[in-house]
């Protein structure tokens, strides 16, 4: 799980290059077992929920009805989509706006580039100052769905590096940032370049 959220009391190139091309391209591979694929999240999901009904953090006691079982649109495969990291050029720190109006520093890495069902978009990436790599990095964005089927704030997908040097993108695993079942969670908010012009049903939803 991401660590993007706090409680708000706590205050070479060439290689990538040709990576991008490839993915951009639509040239990478979609997950090999799709049914072992969607068994697996299904078991994260399960597991998620039960920790989340065992523990009063981050859904406190008086919320558990009201928000668990976690709703979540359908597994789509197709969500799970490579992506390459484009270096920011200079390093620029900012500061994040949050859900308790106290901005976080935050450090632009560069952009996540993918394509997602034939369309290329990108999304910029961050990682709070300090941060000891790139291994994982957490993205947040809006897309069409948020306001109405998705936290209108925004939602979080973790990113990972793999062994073969590309970061797996997979909107079946976005989530709602804790500030969404806990008031007491500071959260940064997605950066404005980060809305994407289409729906994304994948992932955490809101209950309906």
């Amino acid at each position: 799980m991401s660590t993007a959220c706090r409680r708000s009391q706590v205050g070479g190139r060439a290689g990538a290059l040709v990576i991008l091309a490839a993915l951009l391209a639509g040239c990478a591979p979609k997950p090999p077992d799709n049914r072992g694929y969607v068994a697996t999240l299904s078991s994260e999901r399960e597991g998620k929920d039960a920790q989340f009904m065992e523990e009063d953090d981050p859904v406190p006691r008086n919320r558990k009805a009201e928000l668990l079982p976690l709703a979540y649109f359908p597994i789509d495969p197709d969500y799970n989509v490579p992506a390459a990291l484009r270096p920011a050029a200079e390093e620029v720190v900012v500061d994040m706006p949050t859900s308790t109006g106290k901005p976080l520093r935050h450090r632009i890495v560069g952009s996540v580039e993918f394509v997602l069902k034939g369309e290329q978009h990108r999304l910029v990436a961050t990682v709070e100052v300090g941060a000891p790599n790139l291994n994982h990095i957490t993205v947040m964005f809006n897309d069409l769905t948020s306001g109405t089927e998705t936290y209108a704030a925004g939602r979080y997908v973790d990113v990972f590096l793999n062994p073969q040097g590309i970061y797996e993108l997979d909107f079946n695993r976005a989530y709602n940032p804790y500030c969404y079942y806990n008031e007491s969670y500071q959260c940064p908010y997605p950066p404005p370049e980060n809305r994407l012009k289409v729906p994304i049903r994948a992932g955490e939803r809101t209950k309906v």
